[in-house]
């Protein structure tokens, strides 16, 4: 019988193994996709079957980071010599790159707006992560009047579907001239990730000791003292879990960014659907767009990946 139970475990273990890996390559093959369109010579992009095998190019790059526009005929054999290496890769697709009077290479929008995503999202998650923290604080050691209401209000924000209210809010910008400014997308990110920082950053702190706090206070430390050196060490991992989650989602954040804003503060997310090539959309260079506009996120969660694994079962025992 125990034979028979072990044979059966063995079989459940490998049918485990075996659904965990098809569901990981399922959820990996847009990111290889992704990779492997944006290093793919613009023919190879759109090939029926799909070309798995090429030989890897930075054309993509190229034409993300500059101005081209339609070559008309091919260039002449002095030409071709005397451009720069990465110039002749726009050469081969039938385009080239747009200059200045002064011969001077026109960059394109992206790196504005990647810098512009970077400002935005880095901002509204040290705010809404800092105001979460202190506001979970808060309702976590004092006692509130109507604690339960307020924090069922401040949770109803989250549920509130953004693209309801970006008409209202654009007509409210415009009014006071938040349109297209990085400070009226990082108010709308701060307030929309603000509730979920309070509600999240409050189960962690609800699991901090509050004698930790009461001793510290009986050895001379202020309530503030306290809190910065006996609390946030020890919410660390929660505050690295929330600011994670905060940032992923203001760094992916769409609607608002395409309503609010136009050139000036434009983020990445509504500009890489736009960069079309002559007459067809260039999917690779759409697909090197997107793929530097997943490497931030990749990197912020890999470096805060220990504290985001202790984060995620930090409160799942209670004592």
């Amino acid at each position: 019988m125990a034979a028979v139970q072990t044979r059966s475990e063995r079989a459940l273990n490998r049918v485990a193994i075996a659904a965990v890996l098809i569901i990981t390559l399922i959820f990996l093959a847009p990111i290889y996709w992704i990779t492997s369109t944006a290093f793919k010579p613009r023919n190879l992009a759109t090939t029926i079957p799909p070309t798995v095998l090429f030989e890897p190019e930075l054309s993509p790059f190229v034409k993300l980071f500059t101005k081209r526009s339609q070559l008309r005929g091919a260039p002449t054999p002095e030409e071709y010599a005397a451009a720069p290496w990465w110039e002749r890769m726009v050469f081969d697709g039938g385009e080239k790159i747009v200059r200045s009077g002064r011969g001077e290479v026109q960059p394109s929008g992206y790196p504005n707006r990647f810098m512009n995503s970077l400002i935005v999202a880095i901002t509204s998650t040290v705010l809404a992560v800092g105001m979460g923290t202190f506001t979970a604080y808060g309702f976590s050691r004092f006692k509130v009047k109507g604690e339960a209401d307020l924090l069922f209000f401040i949770l109803s924000t989250r549920m509130l579907p953004p693209v309801v209210v970006a008409i209202p809010m654009f007509l409210m910008y415009r009014v006071v001239g938040l349109n297209d400014t990085h400070g009226g997308l990082i108010i709308l990110y701060t307030a929309f990730n603000l509730s979920f920082s309070v509600w999240l950053m409050k189960g962690f702190i609800d699991e901090i000791p509050k004698e930790y706090e009461e001793a510290a206070l009986v050895d001379g430390y202020t309530r503030m003292e306290a809190f910065f050196k006996i609390v946030i060490p020890e919410a660390a991992t929660g505050i690295a879990a929330t600011a994670v989650f905060c940032f992923i989602t203001a760094w992916n954040e769409y609607a608002f960014a395409l309503i609010m804003t136009n050139r000036r503060a434009q983020t990445a997310p509504p500009f890489i659907p736009s960069q079309v090539g002559s007459g067809l959309p260039d999917w690779t260079v759409i697909a090197a767009g997107t793929f530097l506009f997943l490497l931030p996120v990749a990197i912020f969660t890999f470096l805060l990946r220990n504290h985001l694994l202790r984060g995620m079962s930090f409160g799942a025992i209670r004592k």
